[in-house]
């Protein structure tokens, strides 16, 4: 049996093309959310807000965030669409217009914008490595600053920050071992220091808002 090459393959869920640019799979998402707001949209009169925020989470952020941490690093033309699908959302949840400035009702909503939603993701699973908490093969493909012996000596050893290795190309930004702890180290140590996850989780969330 012959195997041919194809451009696009599927691996959980996940729409991995030649180039892993995510393309694909982000317009595959976009697509389908935009599909279920408009279905969403003819049952707005006959459903109450709440009803509406939750069949909202259920079609349109749980497509959103799954997986959504392979997307860090993206330019934000090809994360735009996903945007696009958390602005109509939004718009349509709490009844405004195209010319209406969306900003004001994600904050009242506490929905973070996409860009940020991939940094809330990433930044949940290095405080997890850094608890303890999470598989051992997340642990060693990061290394925290204090426990290399080349470092000791340096600022950064008395602190929670983690090595950032150094990468060739745009691309190798993208990977975890990198991605990680930039987006760990950024955060303040008020947010890095808090003594539980429901903690965390309060802390980052304020602090990307903000």
């Amino acid at each position: 049996m012959d195997v041919q090459p194809s451009d696009v393959v599927r691996d959980l869920g996940v729409l991995l093309d030649s180039e892993l640019s995510l393309k694909h799979h982000v317009n595959r998402i976009a697509s389908t959310c935009f599909y279920h707001l408009r279905r969403l949209r003819q049952l707005k009169r006959h459903v109450g807000v709440e009803v509406m925020k939750q069949l909202i989470s259920s079609f349109i952020f749980s497509r959103l965030d799954y997986c959504n941490a392979l997307l860090i690093g993206l330019p934000f033309s090809t994360t735009a669409p996903l945007q696009r699908v958390q602005n109509v959302a939004a718009r349509l949840l709490r009844g405004l217009s195209r010319r209406d400035h969306v900003r004001p009702a994600l904050k009242e909503l506490h929905w973070l914008p996409v860009v940020y939603g991939i940094q809330f993701k990433l930044a949940l699973a290095m405080f997890r490595i850094h608890t303890r908490h999470c598989p051992d093969y997340l642990t060693d493909s990061v290394q925290a600053c204090n426990s290399d012996p080349a470092r000791t000596r340096l600022r950064s050893a008395s602190s929670s920050d983690y090595t950032v290795p150094r990468a060739r190309t745009k691309f190798g930004d993208r990977v975890f071992c990198v991605a990680g702890p930039v987006v760990w180290n950024s955060l303040p140590a008020a947010v890095r220091e808090a003594d539980s996850l429901h903690s965390f989780r309060r802390k980052l969330k304020t602090h990307l808002f903000t």
